[in-house]
């Protein structure tokens, strides 16, 4: 096999150290042009989260009255808190492969040229979601701080959590990158998919209102575990749990790794199909 397209693991963080300035240059370019002739420009990064944290407090705690077990103590708005960070988390995951379909075929014209490296789009992807999460968290920090009365010192550790999610979402952004150049109507079927993930993700409600029979089959999908620890270190002020730490970050490097060898193992056949 050409060396370009090795699908070794050394071989993936090798191209992501010597491209770094590229893709922080495509970065900047990629959240700049997202806000281009706006009115608010960027500003939007950060007024987007907040008019969405004000909806969810009105609609969920206002409008349907809900309230999350434990919180209740600090008043309505508590469950547009616990509502926002779930939500926040899954978007890491939902931007990045609902794009991932078309990401290849919206750049043909980097598929023909050898030098360039096909797999740092993904990169450039998650980059601007990473973006967007980090403006939200500074929203929900002010609105957590407010509404809740504390921020726990258990914080530091959601970089620990999120990283598999990054790492794994890379991983199936990849495959999905691949799978698109072939399949064209792929992108509505994550669409859907991607959806549907939503709802079973415990987000709009606690782990505990699924009944017994139906938790554990709940709780396989990965971005539940994530968006348990997220709440555990963010808002009940636990440590993760070690088994449930370990099982994503193994869970995260599986599908990265599975995910860049397929890229690396098909891309050659871009070229011919674009």
């Amino acid at each position: 096999m050409n060396k370009q397209y090795s699908a070794a693991p050394s071989a993936l963080f090798s191209s992501l150290w010597r491209h770094r300035d590229l893709i922080g240059q495509l970065s900047r370019q990629e959240i700049i042009g997202r806000y281009r002739g706006s009115l608010l420009g960027m500003g939007w990064s950060f007024v987007t989260p907040l008019l969405m944290l004000l909806i969810y407090t009105f609609v969920f705690s206002v409008v349907f009255g809900a309230r999350w077990a434990g919180l209740e103590k600090q008043g309505k708005a508590a469950f547009a808190i616990v509502l926002f960070l779930g939500m926040s988390v899954f978007s890491i995951f939902s931007e990045v492969v609902v794009r991932s379909p078309r990401l290849i075929v919206a750049n043909s014209n980097y598929v023909k040229r050898v030098v360039f490296p096909l797999e740092i789009l993904s990169v450039v992807q998650m980059a601007n979601a990473l973006f967007h999460f980090l403006i939200g968290m500074v929203a929900w920090l002010m609105a957590a701080g407010f509404v809740l009365g504390r921020l726990q010192p258990t914080m530091a550790f959601l970089p620990m959590v999120i990283a598999p999610l990054v790492l794994g979402t890379l991983g199936v952004s990849w495959l999905l990158a691949s799978i698109g150049v072939f399949i064209r109507d792929l992108d509505q079927t994550i669409t859907l998919l991607v959806t549907a993930t939503l709802f079973l993700t415990p987000i709009f409600y606690p782990v505990e209102a699924i009944p017994p029979e139906y938790r554990k089959l709940v709780m396989v999908n990965p971005l539940a575990q994530v968006v348990e620890q997220a709440r555990m270190v963010m808002i009940d002020g636990h440590l993760p749990g070690l088994t449930q730490l370990l099982l994503s970050w193994v869970t995260g490097l599986a599908l990265l790794f599975v995910g860049y060898a397929w890229f690396q193992k098909t891309r050659e056949g871009f070229a011919d199909v674009l």
